[in-house]
């Protein structure tokens, strides 16, 4: 099995068209600013990308697709997802069948990591892993957006077989501890499974860049969910600012570095070469549990709920 980086990046944002990430972050990227962001990636030695069949439907994984096949396949960790809700109920099997297109899409012939999407029927979906794993065109499995109960059971169904939940994906940030308070991460952290937070700098409200006096542009479905809880945020993100500051570093790279010190391994959206550069140097950035108790305890007294409309409790 390949060694895993400290940190994934994420290509939701590559996609356009339903569920692509033009809609949500109000942007659309070139074939050159990809592959500025891809190659600076692989150059800085991140090579985990994470994507899924649904962004954009199918367009993140033909945009990723087409820089994939400039590389070596062993210089590369793919992620991608099979989601229920767009699965080919009339294939023989829907699973191996959405894995097909993947492939195609990324011009491979195996997949590092294949995640089912959502809890969407955890007994139905869950056993199409299996074959794929017995064939080894998937390396590992995991589950996201699935609570402990969910992520137990999809292991006992695995286990039948002699696999078992290699990784968990949920929503995980300062301002979204559910899988913490449901006691994922330490169920996790027990079981030899990596657990990927995705939306660590949620969609930009924990970056820096944003504020009361300069809130996201209007007409992105991320200005209408994060502007108003702004001023909410502001002891936060000034708090992270002094911690940067003392040490070099961005108040995106303190939350990032937040996630991986609670011992998570935090998926970053790569729209900019920026965010690759930020997320190399966060990996290496230290957090004293002074520090850690701060921010948390300002996220806390934020009082922000960023819960996706997507998401069911983990509790």
């Amino acid at each position: 099995m390949k060694q895993l980086p400290k940190i994934a990046l994420g290509t939701w944002s590559w996609g356009t068209g339903f569920a692509g990430g033009d809609t949500v972050f109000g942007n659309t990227l070139s074939d050159f600013q990809m592959k500025e962001v891809f190659d600076t990636a692989i150059q800085a030695g991140l090579n985990l990308w994470d994507t899924a069949a649904v962004y954009g439907m199918g367009s993140s994984e033909n945009a990723l697709g087409k820089l994939v096949r400039q590389y070596e396949r062993d210089e590369l960790i793919l992620s991608t997802k099979f989601t229920p809700q767009i699965a080919d109920e009339n294939a023989a099997h829907p699973v191996s069948a959405m894995l097909e297109d993947s492939l195609n899409r990324l011009g491979v012939e195996n997949i590092d990591i294949y995640w089912i999407h959502n809890p969407h029927d955890v007994e139905k979906w869950t056993p199409g892993l299996i074959p794929l794993l017995q064939s080894g065109k998937v390396k590992r499995v995991g589950v996201s957006n699935h609570n402990l109960e969910q992520i137990k059971r999809a292991n006992e169904i695995l286990g039948t077989a002699g696999f078992s939940v290699s990784a968990v994906q949920n929503h995980y940030s300062l301002l979204y501890r559910s899988s913490e308070d449901a006691g994922i991460l330490d169920y996790c952290k027990a079981n030899g499974i990596t657990f990927f937070a995705y939306m660590v700098l949620e969609q930009g409200a924990l970056s820096g860049r944003y504020n009361p006096q300069n809130p996201m542009p209007e007409g992105s479905g991320r200005a209408e969910t994060y502007n108003k809880v702004l001023p909410q945020l502001q002891a936060l993100t000034d708090a992270m600012k002094s911690i940067g500051e003392a040490k070099g570093a961005s108040v995106a790279q303190v939350a990032i570095a937040w996630a991986i010190s609670k011992g998570t391994l935090p998926i970053i959206g790569a729209t900019k070469v920026h965010h690759v550069s930020d997320a190399a140097k966060a990996a290496e950035l230290y957090l004293s549990d002074e520090e850690i108790a701060l921010i948390e305890k300002l996220s806390v007294e934020a009082g922000v709920d960023t819960r996706g409309s997507w998401e069911k409790p983990m509790e």
